[in-house]
């Protein structure tokens, strides 16, 4: 059986127990110490050797964790189990558990609250295995984070990204959590094994006995750093800060976002506020606040939710109950929430905003096209109304006809009255005939013939192609064909427009879908020329028409088209009320 090659270059004390059987052999590996010797990460993929199928860890908190596995190729005929040594007392951590999840490519998954603060037993268990790491990988020098090689902060990373899921963006928050935990490490160091010893000098001749991994050059060197003169200052400063700090909390390790996560299980439904965990993240694990100028505060904080839920007292803002009792906030900083939320982030203050030239012309675009739409919409509007009235005006005139001729037929009887009523209604027929004749004629001095299109006010480039359309298309019959990309109706089509098509379009008749799926097309290619295809789609007129099924059908198309889309396009669709002959656009912004 082969090792990874990076057990051979630690420390770590391995016990290895042979078990042969016909069908397995069982290895016991006991893991005593990480150590910072390690040339590369523990938990490289470079791992050589094939590896081995191991027994899931048992799990001894009520939470349980969620998992990411990987699929690595295993031996069947091989199982492995790894065992913690029974230790006494806090002493150092090296997380076990973290070492047997890398070995068998489990990677508990971390979870977050709200405003994306790490909870859970992962994420505790992760912070662990970032102070195992932050001391046994990082030297130990007088320097600041920031002149820490980039390639020992990699390797940590790495390490980590191995053990957990961290999510997107985690990399940065987990080296800022290994610089604060390489930075207490140093500060217990030398509040625990330096300056207690300062006229010892046997004591502090040799690391201490819980960090044996420490090199003895780099303790020497660290001793003498912190027994100058320089950090002596520095040192007295940071305890005259540390002094002036009043309202202590008690949270440990957890945080306030390990203790909201508490109280929303404790607490279902109640909304967890500032000033509810400021309150009880100075509790002892009684429930007594210790400290009497905690205590006082934490009086006014109950007297003022007291009031607020009475509707006495109203919040808004930044200006909440924590606020009332403790006063205004200092910049830049939000208490009670922990390390890393603006008052921005936390009191969802408006944030200015740069807004893009596209964006710009998206929104213009947009208004432009509103405006247009309210336009057709009020002249669909009064259309129908005018309608209305001249539906009323004729149902009044018929309702008149229809007492006139009653009188009558009551005042003449026998054949008198119905030669009259025979002449009356001949009268009626000729008066219809002359006025559907007359209708008709306005209608003829309206149409223009093929020939006629010179006689219209028009661009020459259009003469010209109505010329071509009668010298050539028409004598030889033959159809002008257009292939539409897939990008513009959500489909690749060929579209066939006819000779009368054209001179319909150059006499100002009504035209048809083909001739507007045409127009679109045009449009559709200034935009691409534009890089504001994102910005506009359009709707096949061929799915819209009167002669696309019923409207349910017609419908159904329509949603189909915009299902197919990212929800940011503005939508051109050919839009006739069927009131006018000409030819709208009307606009949908799915989104």
């Amino acid at each position: 059986m082969t090792f990874p090659k990076f057990w051979a270059q630690s420390d770590i004390d391995w016990s290895v127990k042979l078990d042969n059987s016909e069908k397995e052999s069982r290895v016991v590996l006991s893991v005593k110490m990480v150590s910072q010797h390690q040339s590369k990460d523990s938990g490289s993929k470079k791992n050589e050797g094939k590896e081995l199928k191991m027994v899931a860890p048992q799990d001894k908190s009520s939470k349980k964790m969620k998992f990411a596995s990987s699929s690595a190729e295993t031996e069947p005929t091989s199982q492995t189990t790894i065992s913690d040594d029974s230790k006494t007392g806090r002493g150092m951590s090296t997380m076990p558990r973290a070492v047997k999840r890398k070995l068998q490519k489990l990677r508990p998954i971390v979870e977050y609250n709200k405003r994306g603060k790490g909870i859970g037993q992962a994420h505790s268990e992760m912070q662990s295995y970032i102070g195992v790491l932050a001391r046994s990988r990082v030297p130990l020098v007088d320097k600041k984070w920031s002149e820490i090689p980039k390639d020992i902060k990699e390797q940590i990373w790495e390490a980590v990204d191995m053990a957990f899921v961290v999510g997107q963006g985690g990399k940065n928050s987990v080296l800022s959590s290994a610089a604060k935990k390489w930075k207490d490490f140093k500060s217990t160091l030398t509040r625990h094994y330096i300056l207690p010893y300062t006229n010892d000098k046997e004591k502090l001749s040799q690391p201490p006995e819980t960090y044996k991994f420490i090199e003895k050059a780099q303790w020497d060197a660290f001793v003498a750093s912190r027994l100058s003169k320089d950090f002596e200052s520095v040192h007295s400063q940071h305890a005259q800060i540390r002094e002036k700090l009043e309202y202590n909390h008690q949270l440990s390790r957890k945080g306030y976002a390990g203790l909201e996560d508490e109280l929303e299980e404790t607490m279902p439904g109640v909304e967890i506020d500032r000033s509810t965990l400021w309150k009880r993240a100075r509790q002892d694990k009684h429930g007594n606040i210790p400290d009497p100028k905690v205590a006082e505060k934490a009086k006014i904080i109950d007297e003022l939710q007291k009031q607020v839920s009475e509707g006495k007292v109203s919040v808004y803002g930044s200006n909440d109950v924590l606020t009332m009792a403790l006063g205004p906030e200092h910049p830049g900083r939000v208490r009670a929430v922990g390390s890393g939320i603006s008052p921005r982030q936390y009191f969802n203050l408006p944030k200015p905003q740069r807004v893009s030239f596209d964006d710009r012309l998206k929104d213009s675009l947009r208004v432009l096209l509103q405006e247009e739409t309210k336009k057709m919409e009020a002249k669909a509007r009064e259309e129908a109304l005018r309608m209305e009235a001249r539906t009323k005006q004729l149902v009044e005139a018929e309702r008149e006809h229809f007492l006139r001729r009653r009188k009558k037929n009551t005042a003449k009887n026998g054949k008198h009255q119905e030669d009259e009523e025979k002449e009356e209604e001949k009268k009626e027929e000729e008066k219809e005939e002359e006025k559907e004749k007359e209708d008709e004629e306005k209608h003829d001095d309206k149409v223009i013939e093929v020939g006629d299109y010179l006689n219209v006010e028009a661009p020459s480039s259009l003469k010209t192609l109505c010329r071509y359309v009668e010298t050539t298309l028409m004598p030889e019959e033959k159809i002008l064909q257009f292939t539409i990309d897939k990008e513009m109706f959500g489909r690749e089509r060929d579209a066939f427009l006819l000779p009368e098509d054209i001179t319909q379009f150059a006499s100002m008749e009504e035209i048809g879908a083909t001739v507007v799926a045409v127009y679109m097309r045009y449009l559709h290619d200034v935009l691409k020329k534009a890089n504001m295809t994102s910005m506009v789609g359009f709707i096949d007129p061929a799915t819209v028409s009167a002669n696309s099924g019923t409207i349910a059908d017609r419908s159904r198309l329509v949603a189909g088209r915009l299902q197919k889309t990212d929800g940011e396009q503005i939508f051109m669709m050919p839009y006739n009320p069927g009131l006018v002959s000409l030819t709208g656009f009307c606009f949908y912004d799915f989104q």
